[in-house]
C-alpha cells in the first residue's frame, strides 16, 4: 500500500456519504492487507496493548472505514493512526480491511466485580445532569444499534484505557470527529469518576 493521494482521498469522502454507499469488502483479502494494523490491534483483532489500542474485532465496517477516512481528513487526529491510516491507499484496500476485522469473532469482557455505578451509567445515564444511558444508543450490551449504522460504534468488550481515554479527549474537545458532537455533550457532562466507572463496565460487557 502506497500514501493516498489528494484526489483519491476525495473520491473515499464522497463515497461514505451513505451508509450503504460502500460495498461489503473482501474479509479474505483484507487479512493481508490489515498484517500493518495487527502490530497493534492484534492478528484477530484484539489488541497487542489493551491500555493503549482499541480492539477491533466485530467492529461495524463503516465506523471502522470512517474513523480511517477521518485520520486521511485531519478530521481525528492520532501520532499513530493518522500516519497509518494514510497508508490506506485506496477504496478497496478500506473495504477489505474493515470487512476482516469485521468479520472476526467480537471483542468481549469477561465480567468483573459488581459496578453499580458503572452499570447506572450505561443503563439509565445521570438524569441530574442530562445524560441519557448509553445503552440508548449502543445496544443492551454495547453491541451497537445495527451493522449498517456507523454512528454507534460496537462498545462492548473495549478495553477499558481507551475507553477512558476518548471520553476525556472528547469531554476536553481534544477529540472532534463526533457526528453532531453529541458524545462530546454528553462527555462534558460526565465527572472523571463517572467515566472511570461506565468505561470499566462496558469494557466487562
Amino acid at each position: 500500500m502506497i500514501r493516498m493521494i489528494g484526489t483519491l482521498g476525495a473520491v473515499l469522502v464522497v463515497a461514505l456519504g451513505t451508509t450503504t454507499a460502500m460495498a461489503a469488502g473482501s474479509a479474505a483479502a483484507g487479512k493481508d492487507k490489515a498484517a500493518v494494523c495487527q502490530g497493534c490491534h492484534g492478528e484477530k483483532g484484539i489488541s497487542v496493548d489493551p491500555n493503549t489500542y482499541p480492539n477491533l474485532a466485530g467492529q461495524f465496517s463503516g465506523y471502522i472505514k470512517k474513523q480511517i477516512l477521518d485520520f486521511q481528513a485531519g478530521r481525528r487526529n492520532d501520532d499513530t493512526m493518522s500516519a497509518m491510516a494514510a497508508t490506506v491507499a485506496s477504496k478497496e484496500d478500506l473495504e477489505d480491511i474493515a470487512a476482516y476485522f469485521s468479520t472476526q469473532k467480537p471483542m468481549k469482557g469477561v465480567g468483573g466485580k459488581d459496578n453499580k455505578a458503572g452499570k447506572q451509567i450505561f443503563s439509565e445515564g445521570v438524569p441530574t445532569a442530562g445524560v441519557y444511558g448509553c445503552k440508548n444508543c449502543h445496544g443492551e450490551k454495547g453491541r451497537g444499534k445495527a451493522p449498517d449504522n456507523h454512528l454507534f460504534p460496537v462498545i462492548g468488550g473495549q478495553n477499558k484505557a481507551y475507553l477512558v481515554k476518548q471520553l476525556k479527549d472528547l469531554k476536553a474537545g481534544v477529540r472532534t470527529n463526533d457526528p453532531a458532537g453529541m458524545m462530546n455533550d454528553i462527555a462534558k457532562k460526565l465527572t472523571d469518576k463517572q467515566i472511570e466507572a461506565v468505561s470499566e463496565y462496558i469494557a466487562n460487557l
